[in-house]
């Protein structure tokens, strides 16, 4: 995988410093989860409703930990050491190996729940925005200007 040097962006950009680091922790997670496994999904459930689907088979409800930290989900899975039975395998293709799977989440996007269901790991994920941070609409005033609580302040100041 090519990396990607972010340098003119932090040259030529205000504010932008928490999606360069985004960017550049995507990249790295890409690097490091090219494996694959586990298979997994990512789907839009609602305007602000989002669910990852992780393909678990093998792995108990125990098993596996589902962790929201720093804006980032973590999913992981651990197989209990068992000793070896006496099963002799011709072919072994259900893969039981532990992994952890790394998910950046944008801000206000939390888990909401978690559950199995046929082999498959659903994360439910949900936006709350706050209210104070939400569009309002300013209703528009008829009539005679009235003076701003602002530029009131201002006019105090200067006549003192």
């Amino acid at each position: 995988m090519r990396s990607f040097d972010l340098t003119p962006l932090y040259r030529s950009t205000v504010g932008f410093d928490r999606f360069a680091s985004l960017l550049d922790t995507v990249l790295s997670n890409a690097q490091a989860t090219e494996t694959g496994y586990p298979p997994y999904n990512i789907e839009k459930t609602g305007d602000d409703a989002y669910r990852i689907t992780v393909a678990v088979a093998g792995f108990s409800d125990d098993e596996l930990s589902v962790e929201s930290r720093d804006n980032v989900l973590i999913i992981s899975g651990r197989k209990e050491a068992k000793e070896e039975d006496e099963s002799r395998y011709l072919h072994r293709g259900i893969a039981t190996r532990a992994f952890e799977r790394r998910f950046q989440l944008a801000d206000y996007v939390r888990a909401e729940s978690a559950r199995t269901e046929n082999g498959l790991l659903h994360v439910d994920l949900v936006r709350e925005v706050p209210e104070a941070l939400k569009p309002r609409k300013i209703e528009i005033a008829h009539g005679p200007m009235i003076e701003s609580a602002v530029e009131g302040k201002k006019a105090k100041a200067r006549a003192h």
